[in-house]
């Protein structure tokens, strides 16, 4: 609700996005005691929370449900395996959507807690200190309401794109459409060799849809160390996902009278490829919202993505004025934005205690939910060796099958791969890379180890725990 007399619109901060990190810095900061707005012209939560990690991996889990389905006749259990294939999808949208909105509701009652004031509608900059907000729910007809801070923070996050200069390109949909299907499409085609169109692939395959995957490279997952990129590759085509390999061209999407599309490409088979799919969707990246908030009116430097530039305090080039989260494109995860978020109000209004409080975005640990999962911290081999010279880097690597798989024809068995990266006579642990079941449970306690600064011998004096396949990691040789 947006306040009622003029007196109330100043405030010591001012958030501009109500996702992940606007939402974490603007509790931090009323918690100091600092009268705090927050605004938001979507559903509070953002991305994460409303279009991606949280729906997701609730797809995810129903994806890998259907894989233990498959499975379970190994085990010992009359299960007919084509009921993977009865998903009803009508029926778990209704589930899932119902379970965001309940989120929405808990991010506007946590906010009311901590004395956050909200306010529903888009804002943009005035001058230095002033927001201007067309408000959702107008106020006795008043449509705009303006608002001024001693401090503001632009948190707006980022938005799929659909790419330019391809005909009918805008038949296809982007991963915030796939949370709007109403139904199962049989034939799908995804463009988008990123962790967010390998995440979609794995849930579409795995819930029983004919599953197309346009990748320009000859792997998926290019950004991630090659254990990973050849080993997700490489499984994905054994389960039956069609990876069309150095797929650089679209020549054009053309919708049917029956609602399907037919898309003409070029890939590794040659030009003159076509394909008729139910639905396509474009994973191409992904590009910060910042457009309408009226950036270059107080000043604030962009690069030429569009990105808002920031030190290493979060700071714009304009004082008091501040970002965090997928706008200034760093590490673009969720709980990046949160502690970013939060540190930035520790060092705002905390105790002094917390005057050079920031975030280090070195060694974040982040994760595919991809089937097997994989996860990975710090350097890739490859990345390893540039930094720190071919001759000072050294790696360990295990490739196995998990005790899991020991009932399972050999067909089915899906294999666990770790790479472990070290650097110096110490051998200090610069990167791990997981490829497997649980590896993003896996990850997190071995992610703080190596943002400790640990070693492999620290690993190696770990007692494992057997019968695991975490265990490979403290004993591997």
């Amino acid at each position: 609700m947006a306040p009622t007399s003029s007196e109330d619109t100043h405030y010591q901060y001012l958030v501009i996005g109500g996702g992940s990190g606007g939402v974490a810095s603007a509790r931090r900061a009323s918690k100091y005691g600092a009268k705090t707005l927050l605004i938001e012209g979507k559903a509070l939560g953002g991305t994460c929370v409303n279009v991606g990690c949280v729906p997701k991996k609730v797809m995810w889990s129903a994806s890998d449900t259907a894989k233990r389905i498959r499975e379970a006749r190994a085990y010992g259990f009359d299960v007919d395996r084509e009921l993977a294939n009865t998903f009803d999808w009508v029926g778990f949208k209704a589930k899932r959507d119902a379970y965001i909105l309940r989120l929405n509701g808990i991010y506007e009652r946590n906010l009311a807690k901590e004395g956050v004031t909200y306010v529903a509608g888009w804002a943009k900059f005035v001058d230095k200190k002033t927001v201007e907000v067309a408000l959702n729910n107008p106020v006795d007809g008043q449509k705009t309401k303006r608002f001024t801070a001693d401090h503001i923070l632009v948190a707006t996050g980022g938005a799929p794109k659909i790419p330019d200069g391809i005909p009918g390109a805008e038949h296809g949909i982007t991963s915030d459409g796939f949370f709007s299907l109403e139904t199962q499409p049989k034939k799908v085609a995804i463009v988008g060799a990123g962790y967010i169109g390998v995440e979609l692939a794995g849930v579409f395959h795995g819930l029983g849809t004919e599953t197309h995957l346009f990748i320009r490279g000859e792997t998926v997952l290019r950004s991630f160390d090659e254990v990973i990129q050849n080993t997700i590759t490489d499984t994905y085509i054994k389960h039956g996902v069609n990876i069309h390999k150095l797929s650089k061209t679209f020549a054009n999407v053309e919708k049917l009278e029956n609602g399907q599309l037919k898309i003409s490409y070029e890939d590794i088979s040659g030009p003159n490829q076509t394909i008729v799919v139910d639905t396509l969707i474009w994973t191409i990246g992904r590009k910060p919202l910042g457009e309408f908030l009226n950036l270059e009116v107080p000043g604030i430097k962009t690069d030429e993505k569009g990105q808002v530039i920031v030190d290493e305090y979060q700071n714009t080039s304009v004082p008091n004025i501040y970002s965090v989260g997928d706008i200034i494109g760093s590490v673009e995860l969720t709980p990046v934005a949160i502690a970013a978020g939060r540190k930035l109000s520790n060092r705002l209004f905390g105790p002094e205690q917390f005057k050079n409080d920031k975030l280090d975005y070195t060694n974040v640990p982040s994760v595919i939910f991809s089937h097997p999962e994989a996860g990975s911290i710090g350097l890739s081999e490859a990345a390893a060796k540039k930094q720190f010279g071919e001759e000072n880097v050294k790696v360990y690597q295990s490739k196995f099958i998990s005790m899991y798989y020991a009932p399972l024809d050999p067909e089915d068995k899906d294999p666990t791969v770790y790479k472990i990266v070290v650097t110096g006579p110490e051998e200090k642990v610069v990167g791990l890379h997981l490829v497997g079941d649980a590896s993003a449970e896996i990850l997190q306690g071995f992610g703080a180890a190596i943002k400790m600064g640990a070693t492999k011998a620290d690993f190696d004096n770990v007692v494992a725990i057997h019968p695991t396949s975490a265990e490979e990691i403290v004993t591997m040789t």
